[in-house]
């Protein structure tokens, strides 16, 4: 056997030695506006605030923009703007971020895991509508890696039960569901600029809204409380201090110049590996749905499909993807109901049983609760980062010929 086609990880030659791109991408926009910023003494909540608001909801095709300090606040705001509270039920995903869940807790209301679909890792539409009940208030999708949910399906069923919608979007500046942005296609959706995210500036995020009145009373939540065109000490709301600086809004400004040639760069090169890496035995792909106008790939997400690779495990997996010079991740390795916080007994641990649970008038026992398809993808998943989808063509060719190399040689991997 050739040093070429060996395994890096058994002595043969890697792929690919050359780095990919790093994380994050800046210049001369943030430096510009930074400075004008800095120079003005003026870093308080102002100009540039409102011009990246206005920026970027038009940029997700929503009316209103109401900035805050990170994504876990947009969606604390945007359930609190819906009216969602005490002894209500709210529907989430259990393969997501720890955000999507506490946010629910953090409104005193009670978190209900549905089901993820395997194809799309967004949840299932279908296990939604069997958990919703008399006391669900709102649905949760997430728009994972930035694939969107089944959102359709979703304004179905909250016209059918009389829901909030509030969309997890924190994966997906960019992308579009049949031609308008993610974010305002339910009531309401919050997005995250955190360091790791597509647009950053380290930390940050924004409420999207098509309603003036969800967007008016989101503004309340995050800013003390205060009322528009009121005076600036009546307090209308138990709101908080949750507001972005001028300083972060200069480096969104100028990061959101970049935004929508990278997405386009990113899901072209997405679909350049979905079409490379069909057909390679064991490897499951996203599904690709027709009514997405564009995807922009937070994270692209394969499946190990571990019964196509006896006796090898992910972890043997990702593990020679790495040494062939493709980085890899296994992604959550748990399911969100099996984090500490919801495994212990209701009583017996501070935060475990939210302020709601007097009126919610059921017990809260999240030990019992299994979604399977979670259960699969949290052993199967496999994440290839954004910043890699900014590489070129010849690129995202090392990334399919690595995995192919993987494959043709996978039964070496059971003696590594």
């Amino acid at each position: 056997m050739s040093s070429k086609s060996k395994l890096a990880l058994c002595g043969g030659a890697p792929v690919r030695k050359k780095p990919f791109p790093s994380w994050p991408i800046f210049g001369q926009p943030e430096r510009r506006n930074l400075l004008n910023v800095f120079d003005s003494a003026h870093w308080w909540y102002g100009a540039k605030v409102k011009e990246f608001e206005e920026k970027y909801a038009a940029f997700q095709n929503a009316r209103f923009g109401v900035s805050c300090t990170n994504g876990t606040a947009a969606l604390e705001i945007g359930l609190l703007a819906c009216k969602v509270g005490a002894g209500q039920e709210v529907i989430v995903p259990p393969y997501s971020f720890i955000a999507t869940a506490s946010a629910v807790l953090k409104v005193n209301a009670i978190p209900v895991f549905a089901d993820i679909e395997l194809d799309t890792c967004n949840l299932d539409p279908r296990d939604v509508e069997r958990k919703i009940t008399s006391k669900t208030k709102a649905i949760v999708p997430v728009h994972f890696g930035g694939l969107p949910a089944d959102m359709d399906a979703f304004k179905k069923l909250a016209r059918k039960y009389k829901l909030k919608i509030i969309e997890d979007a924190c994966h997906s500046w960019g992308t579009k569901w049949k031609g308008k942005g993610t974010g305002a296609l339910g009531d309401c959706g919050g997005f995250s600029f955190q360091m790791s995210k597509n647009i950053t500036s380290g930390e940050g995020g924004i409420l999207l809204s098509d309603s003036e009145t969800v967007a008016e009373t989101a503004r309340s939540y995050s800013n003390c409380g205060r009322g528009k065109g009121k005076t600036f000490y009546e307090h209308f709301l138990p709101g908080s201090n949750l507001r972005l600086t001028e300083l972060q809004a200069a480096i969104l400004l100028g990061q959101l110049e970049r935004l929508e040639s990278q997405t386009n760069k990113r899901d072209r090169n997405g679909a350049f590996l979905d079409h490379g890496l069909r057909g390679i035995p064991g490897i499951g792909l996203m599904r690709r749905d027709p009514r997405m106008t564009r995807r922009s790939y937070h994270v692209y997400i394969f499946r190990f499909i571990s019964n196509e690779w006896p006796g090898v495990s992910r972890e043997q997996f990702i593990k020679a993807l790495n040494a062939e010079g493709i980085p890899c991740s296994g992604g959550y390795p748990i399911p969100l109901y099996k984090n500490p916080m919801f495994r212990m007994r209701q009583g017996r641990g501070p935060g475990f049983c939210p302020i709601s649970c007097p009126f919610y008038g059921k017990k809260v026992d999240y030990r019992h609760v299994v979604c399977p398809n979670t259960e699969i993808i949290c052993k199967e998943a496999c994440w290839i980062f954004h910043p890699m989808l900014l590489a070129e063509k010849n690129d995202m060719q090392d990334i399919i010929n690595a995995m192919s190399k993987v494959r043709e040689n996978w039964k070496a991997l059971k003696n590594v």
